[in-house]
């Protein structure tokens, strides 16, 4: 569509443009006058652009919207990700203005320039373009997530630069950017340098004590877990939100609720994402939901641009820059949240419909020191191979039993990757999550818990797509081990002042849950090699490296130990009433073979690459959503 110079500005304003896209929804019979004039309402409630309404809260799909566009409108569609911007152009615009009115002048061509927007009908919009640079416009139409990728690219450099750098500035020492201190490395080389001296001097008893303190920390380990267990089992006696308590919720009263959304290379799993969001059971206009794109992710990109279905959600494109991690993606994302609560879902996520509620009840019985809550995590696709059953009991003990054990006990929790619920100004305040940390929200757990303030737990579960391939399960694992490694590392940089803010209750848990759960898969591949030689071969060494008191402890651990990790994976099972897993909590020992090897993949990528995000494949199990329904 070509916009002379003739066309200059005539004071058009937005009232009226919202009435020309208007008419023409009514007329082409999308919507009746009265279903606009609720939208508009919703709009101007709101402060939001009349087409943002239209596409971001499900009004329409995408598809639907640009047909009625290229119907009835003479304008031409461009395709911005394949068109070379003029960013000098670009640049002498008002960011704000173009990011409100999804508004993208994109290149000089002879004596035109090229405006791409979402509403060709806006002739504020237009009026505004032109008393800028004084030339006649060429009109076109392209879809809200062409624009914002131009526009973030071009203008979220420095918002980017805040997203990654935010917490180190504000808080060097709380910062994984920094894998080992000096500190640490000294204290590293002194251990090994100690140990090298110990077996040559005296081997046999070098290796006794080594033996005595690895058989030590599994014992305070398993002990720590049974003692979490009961204290965990103690949580499914009442539900810490009731359907009552939902129930006097009103509507109108509920605050807005902001959900990220952060995806990489998941074309897959949209259509399951927006199944998820459908199901939600709180307001439309009072969602605010934002999914998070990389910049160089054309296959997710290309996958919503050509989205039959209404899709609630804002595109959000995370300017390319390093580390590219879900953190970084989350900070930069949490800046455009108009929500006072802000939760995370992953791509494959199928939260509870009635999560959110149970959430903003939470907040209102629980302590006002408690700033967070978890959800619980579990899998839809539990039953489809090996590895995803035993996947789910591994989660069904972990989020069933455990967290809510810490939450009972009052020690610092490690939040889940998802489905955690944020109060978004002390999430602000506490700088957010840390860009170079693999396991963002373990560490910002142990932040918190360390500023005063505490995470709780909630009955409500989010359904994921299990690993079904072994492969990816070590990848995931991996990068779960390194993220434990690096939040290990970076709160034991000064250990006497962490004992201030935690306590002695909190120290211990720390040492067990964060440091203890990666030192026992490390070692766990060992001592089995360890058994199996002594069994075999019964070689003299081994036997003078076990004296009597170190053996009963070993014996306990391998009998006593494995059997009561066994029946606590077993519990789990009761609770979910999934039954035909129980069997499958025997063959623990086997599963822990894998948690071995991922995590001495994950020590090697904590020295020779820590802040590379292994990405975990989705999309790939064969359970469909009518299935997953009948399953939740």
């Amino acid at each position: 569509m070509l916009v002379p110079d003739e066309l200059s500005s005539s004071g058009s304003g937005s009232s009226l443009e919202n009435k020309a896209l208007q008419k023409v929804l009514v007329k082409e019979k999308v919507f009746s006058q009265e279903q606009i004039e609720e939208i508009e309402a919703f709009a101007e409630k709101e402060k939001l652009y009349f087409p943002k309404a239209l596409l971001f809260y499900g009004y329409i799909s995408r598809v639907d919207y640009e047909s009625v566009i290229r119907k009835t409108i003479p304008v031409g569609k461009v395709d911005l990700l394949a068109q070379e911007i003029d960013y000098e152009l670009l640049m002498s615009f008002d960011q704000t203005y173009l990011q409100d009115r999804l508004v993208c002048p994109f290149r000089r061509n002879g004596d035109y320039v090229y405006v791409a927007m979402i509403n060709p009908l806006d002739q504020e919009a237009i009026d505004y373009i032109y008393e800028k640079i004084q030339l006649p416009l060429k009109i076109f139409y392209a879809t809200d997530v062409d624009i914002q990728w131009v526009l973030h690219k071009a203008f979220g450099q420095e918002l980017a630069e805040s997203a990654v750098y935010s917490l180190f500035i504000e808080d060097e020492r709380s910062s994984a950017i920094e894998t080992f201190t000096l500190p640490q490395v000294i204290l590293i080389v002194v251990i090994g340098t100690a140990f090298v001296v110990g077996v040559a001097l005296d081997a046999s008893l070098t290796f006794t004590i080594l033996m005595a303190i690895v058989n030590l920390l599994y014992l305070f380990s398993i002990g720590f877990k049974f003692v979490l267990t009961l204290a965990g089992a103690r949580f499914e006696l009442y539900e810490a939100v009731t359907q009552a308590e939902i129930r006097e919720l009103h509507d109108e009263d509920l605050p807005v609720y902001s959900i990220l959304l952060p995806v990489y290379k998941e074309p897959e799993v949209i259509e399951t994402l927006i199944y998820a969001l459908s199901q939600l059971d709180y307001p439309r206009n009072k969602l605010d939901i934002k999914i998070l794109l990389e910049e160089d992710d054309f296959a997710t990109i290309n996958r919503i641009r050509t989205l039959n279905i209404p899709s609630i959600f804002e595109c959000i494109v995370v300017p390319n820059m390093q580390p590219k991690t879900k953190p970084k993606a989350c900070n930069y994302g949490l800046v455009f949240c108009r929500g006072e609560i802000v939760t995370i879902y992953d791509a494959e996520d199928i939260p509870e419909p009635d999560q959110l509620k149970k959430a903003i009840v939470g907040f209102k019985k629980f302590p006002e020191d408690v700033i967070c809550i978890q959800a619980q995590l579990n899998y839809f696709n539990a039953n489809e191979n090996f590895l995803t059953k035993m996947f789910t009991l591994e989660y069904s003990y972990w989020f069933d039993y455990m967290l809510p054990g810490m939450d009972r006990l009052n020690v610092p929790i490690p939040l889940g990757g998802t489905s955690n619920h944020f109060i978004k100004d002390k999430l602000v305040e506490l700088n957010a999550w840390d860009p170079f940390n693999v396991t963002e929200d373990a560490d910002l757990g142990v932040r918190a818990y360390a500023k005063g303030y505490k995470v709780g737990t909630i009955n409500s579960t989010t359904y994921e797509e299990a690993n079904k391939r072994v492969r990816s399960w070590i990848r995931q694992r991996s990068r779960w081990v390194k993220g434990y490694m690096q939040t290990f590392l970076v709160h034991m940089r000064n250990p006497i002042e962490l004992y201030k803010k935690i306590g002695f209750r909190g120290m211990f848990a720390f040492f067990l849950f964060i440091g203890g759960t990666p030192a026992t898969f490390l070692i766990n591949l060992p001592l089995w090699v360890l058994f199996i030689t002594w069994l075999i071969f019964k070689p003299q060494w081994i036997s003078e490296i076990f004296p009597a008191w170190v053996l009963y402890i070993s014996l306990f651990n391998l009998l006593i130990g494995n059997a009561m990790v066994v029946y606590m994976n077993m519990l789990a099972v009761f609770r979910r009433r999934l039954y035909g897993l129980v069997v499958y909590a025997l063959l623990n020992p086997f599963y822990w073979i894998l948690h071995s090897l991922g995590a001495y993949k994950a020590l090697w990528q904590l020295i020779f690459k820590p802040f590379y995000w292994e990405k975990t494949t989705h999309g790939i199990t064969k359970v469909k959503k009518p299935e997953i329904l009948r399953n939740i």
